[in-house]
């Protein structure tokens, strides 16, 4: 594996690492690090550095509706299913925006602050897209495990073994 393959594993499962954990992890200088970061930072393959926060502990996000929204669109000449996508990602609403295969064409996740928040985005803003021919709206009622991140509290056996 190489040393940015490294890095981004290591990043992966914990951005609050410091140059010099990774440094001593991946056996490079701090520099070597620091130079390999800025580089893997400027080509654009390392975006942005968060924090995964669980949405039903954080009181701003609790009460937010989530909403996964299929729509089938009609691709525009010279630019497919591209320029359909950017239209919709500028919303704030937004998320996340995937192009599938299958029964429907893109995938949307938004968040509102309320059913009738995101049913009404839906049917005033996208489904009113030029080129979207259709939507199917499904609520995320809860969510267990995003991202590998299990959400859901796991029930531990706290009893102690017994040997004869």
């Amino acid at each position: 594996m190489n040393t940015n393959e490294e890095i981004l594993d290591l990043l992966r499962e914990n951005a609050r690492l410091s140059v010099e954990d990774i440094a001593a992890m991946t056996r490079r200088t701090p520099e070597e690090v620091k130079a390999a970061m800025q580089q893997l930072e400027n080509d654009g393959i390392i975006m942005k550095y968060a924090a995964i926060v669980n949405p039903d502990k954080d009181m701003e996000s609790k009460d937010k509706v989530r909403a996964d929204i299929e729509i089938q669109v009609t691709p525009e000449r010279n630019r497919g299913f591209d320029a359909i996508a950017d239209r919709i990602w500028r919303f704030p609403q937004v998320k996340s925006v995937y192009l599938m295969s299958g029964g429907y064409d893109l995938k949307v996740i938004i968040e509102g602050d309320s059913l009738k928040e995101v049913a009404f985005f839906v049917s005033s803003k996208l489904s009113t897209l030029e080129g979207v021919r259709s939507t199917k709206t499904h609520f995320i009622l809860k969510t267990y495990k995003e991202n590998d991140i299990v959400y859901v509290e796991q029930d531990r056996d706290t009893r102690q073994g017994v040997t004869a």
